[in-house]
Order: structure tokens, then C-alpha cells, then sequence
């Protein structure tokens, strides 16, 4: 399955450290500089998300001055089909200090003329799976022959649009356009609210000629307009102070993956609310500085969770289980467990795992979906996946401060308990709520099924 993003590229530079003290030159705070990164910016940014989940091709134009060359080194492992931009290579540097931001430096970001296509830009385009088209506002998807191509792949292959305010309109032919709720109630001259996305969504949706419009609106989630029914709204889950940069491109990507996946769009559209969430948590962009982590591959998460909950002074707390159908007891389990320390790692067991423990009828959900709704919880921090038949090797690598069970275990008597010995770990106990189990909820739907 090839995923084919078409769109602007920039450099993307972030500079940060810390402050403590004024320049004498004027009243603006001296950073002392710490740590600084580049990456791939734009529709670079989206195909370096997708890069790790999927063949992924990027179509864009290129300069071949000197911040070119660090374009093109930033997008290392993307497979890149350019042709020459006729401009500056358009450069975003973001400075901040103990991890606030204080300004925003742009270079080459001037309006640009409308950029030539080659043929073998074209040819990538028609053969694509999906098309996402990442527009940046730099003129590429203005040009008619790369629009005609996009407008003619797209009666057969979905196409994912992001759009920009300076940015040309959808083709036709897309299966779904994500504004942001700015962009899409500057486009539809209505004031920024949630009411005002569902009213955005259906002007635009008739506007642009269009299947759907999914309508982002940051913590509040995305309202979706289709051309058969009313618009939904899709809540996202609550996540606090974060660093928002990329949410969109992570977004637009993950609609794609869903698509490409054989998702129809509300499924597609309510994993991407999902992932974006999950992909702030983690730190947004800035993760991506040392190593991009495939997204689905939670298992770097959770020591990467349990590292930096150590490092501020934190209590790492753990529970486990196969959660092979989520109900209510597990619910007040988990956050009954997030409630004693700083972060929750839940250690799930495989599918592999379930079948040896429960049978070759189990699991009844996928080890990607249990994933999914563990980490659709406000009180799951990360998910560790393990193969053996019990916990105990997660556990050591793991090594949280606290391991939680339900009320119908005793402390003393889990078989982990020598493991967390071994760090000082403990074993700890939370109300157990009779009544609720995955076997009675199974029993209960094959009756009514």
C-alpha cells in the first residue's frame, strides 16, 4: 500500500535553553543555548511521520541552496520525488527558554512563483494507494498539471487534503479536507467556535465540491461533515499543557493510514483523533528530535514515559492484564491506579500471551484495538506489550516503583512480588468492583448476538 504525500517542504529549526538574565543591549531575555535540532518541516514533517508505518513517497520542489542541503538531510529515510522550487528553501526557527517559547524567526517564507512539475512528480501520483496532500501555502498545488493529476488519481484512491489559508482549493475529488478550526472559519468568514465548525464544515463541504470535511478543533476534538447526513463531532481526550505543533500534519497523516488501511472515514477520523492525542502526550514534534518512533510501537513509549516521571521525581506506577474487553470494573481500576503516583504503564499481554493463557477463542479484540482504547483513557500514560505468560520480565525492565492488581488479589501472594524485591518496587492493591468481567460481558453479548 503506497501512501504518496504531495506538498510544500521547509527546515524546521528548534533552539532552546535557559534565560537568566536580560541583555544589555535591550530589555530582551540572553538564552543560553542547550539543544538544538532540524528537521523536515511541512508535507517533510508528514512523510516522516508516516515514513515508519507505511511505503510512503514524498512529491515536492526543492531549492538547491546551502538550507536545502539540511532539507534534504532532515529527510533522510523518506523516499523523496523533487523537482526545482525556484525559490529560497523557507525556514521556521523557534526559540525558547525552559521550555517556553519566547519568538519565531522566518526565512524564505516570501510568496513564491508557481512551481514547474515533472513528469516523474506526475507518474508518482498516479500510481499512489492514498494521496495526502500537505499544502503549505508555496504555489506547488496551484500548478494545473499536478492539480489535473491529483483531481484524476482522486476518482479512484482516496485523497486526504490539509489545507493553508495561502493555499489553493481542495480538488474535487477529495475524500476529506482537514482544516483547522482558524482556517476553516476564516474561509467560511464566520468567527472561531465549536458552533461555528459545524456551519464552517457544510459551506466548505458545498464550497469545495468535496465528500467530507473533518473540521480540527485542537482539545475540543474534529466535527465531520459528510454529504449524507448531519455533522459529528468527534471529542478528543483530555490532555492538558502541551506543545500543539504538528497535531494538524499528525492528524492528516493518521487519516490516511486509516484510509489506506480499509477504515471507512468515521473509523479512520476517530483513530486519528486518537493517535494525535497520543502523539502530543508524548511530547509532539520534539519527539521526533533523537529518533522517530513509529507510532503504533508503544513500547519505546512506555520507557520513555517511565524515564522522564524518574527524572522530575515522579512515582512510576504499573498494573496489567489482557483487557480483552474493557468494561467498568477495569476503568476504576486503572484510575484508581493512576491516582497513586505520576504516571500509569499498563503492561498488556500480547495476543500470543491470550491465546496460551485463555484459550484459542481469545483474544476477542485485537492487541493493536486493546492498545487503542487503553490509551483512549486520560489515566493511561503508555502501554508496554509483553509475550511471555506473565508479566515478570516487562516487570524488570520496567522496574516501576509501584505494581497495582485489583482488591482480589492479595499483595503478598502475586508471584511478581520477588521480581519488584529486587528494585525495591512494591505490590499494591486497589478496591476490586465484583460484578464485572470480561468472560460475563463476552457470555452476555454471545447471548444477544
Amino acid at each position: 500500500m503506497s501512501i504518496v504525500v504531495v506538498g510544500d517542504v521547509l527546515l524546521d529549526r528548534d533552539i532552546s535553553g535557559t534565560s537568566e538574565r536580560l541583555s544589555p543591549d535591550a530589555p530582551v531575555p540572553v538564552v543560553d543555548v542547550r539543544h538544538a535540532t532540524r528537521r523536515a518541516g511541512g508535507a517533510g514533517l508528514v512523510a516522516t511521520l508516516l515514513a515508519h508505518e507505511a511505503d510512503v513517497r514524498l512529491v515536492t520542489v526543492l531549492s538547491d541552496d546551502a538550507n536545502s542541503r539540511d532539507l534534504r538531510s532532515a529527510l533522510n529515510g523518506v523516499s523523496v520525488v523533487a523537482g526545482p522550487s525556484g525559490a529560497p528553501t523557507p525556514v521556521k526557527t523557534r526559540v525558547s527558554s525552559s521550555g517556553h517559547a519566547l519568538t519565531r524567526l522566518d526565512e524564505g517564507c516570501d510568496p513564491a512563483p508557481v512551481p514547474d512539475v515533472t513528469d516523474a512528480m506526475l507518474d508518482e501520483i498516479a500510481s499512489a494507494d492514498v494521496l495526502l496532500v500537505a499544502d503549505y501555502g508555496r504555489g506547488l498545488t496551484s500548478n494545473e498539471r499536478l492539480r489535473d493529476a491529483l483531481r484524476e488519481r482522486g476518482r479512484t484512491v482516496p485523497v486526504v487534503w490539509d489545507p493553508h489559508p495561502k493555499g489553493t482549493w481542495p480538488v474535487s475529488t477529495s475524500a476529506v479536507v482537514t482544516p483547522n478550526l482558524a482556517e476553516a472559519a476564516a474561509a467560511a468568514e464566520l468567527p472561531a467556535s465549536l458552533d461555528a465548525a459545524f456551519e464552517a464544515g457544510k459551506l466548505l463541504r458545498e464550497r469545495w465540491d468535496c465528500a467530507a470535511v473533518a473540521v480540527t478543533v485542537g482539545d475540543r476534538g474534529v466535527v465531520v461533515t459528510t454529504e449524507s447526513g448531519l455533522p459529528a463531532h468527534v471529542p478528543a481526550p483530555s490532555l492538558g499543557a502541551v506543545d500543539t505543533c504538528g497535531a494538524g500534519d499528525r492528524f492528516a497523516a493518521s487519516v490516511a493510514l486509516g484510509l489506506a488501511g480499509g477504515d471507512d472515514l468515521a473509523a479512520a477520523v476517530g483513530r486519528a483523533v486518537t493517535e494525535t492525542a497520543q502523539f502530543l502526550r508524548r511530547g509532539g514534534v520534539a519527539s521526533l528530535d533523537a529518533t522517530t518512533i513509529p507510532l503504533r510501537s508503544r513500547v519505546q513509549d512506555a520507557f520513555l514515559v517511565a524515564r522522564d516521571t524518574r527524572a522530575s521525581g515522579g512515582t512510576v506506577v504499573a498494573t496489567g492484564g489482557c483487557f480483552d474487553l474493557l468494561h467498568a470494573g477495569h476503568a476504576r481500576t486503572l484510575s484508581a491506579a493512576r491516582e497513586l503516583g505520576d504516571c500509569l504503564i499498563v503492561c498488556l499481554n500480547s495476543d500470543d500471551s491470550v491465546r496460551r493463557l485463555k484459550g484459542p477463542e481469545r483474544p476477542i479484540m485485537t492487541q493493536a484495538d486493546r492498545v487503542d482504547l487503553l490509551m483512549s483513557l486520560a489515566c493511561v500514560d503508555a502501554v508496554l506489550v509483553f509475550d511471555e505468560d506473565t508479566p515478570e520480565a516487562a516487570l524488570r525492565r520496567l522496574q516501576p516503583d509501584l505494581w497495582v492488581k485489583g482488591g482480589d488479589y492479595s499483595a503478598s501472594s502475586l508471584p511478581e512480588s520477588a521480581a519488584l524485591d529486587e528494585w525495591g518496587g512494591r505490590a499494591v492493591t486497589v478496591p476490586y468492583h465484583p460484578g464485572r468481567s470480561t468472560t460475563k460481558l463476552a457470555s452476555a453479548i454471545a447471548r444477544v448476538s
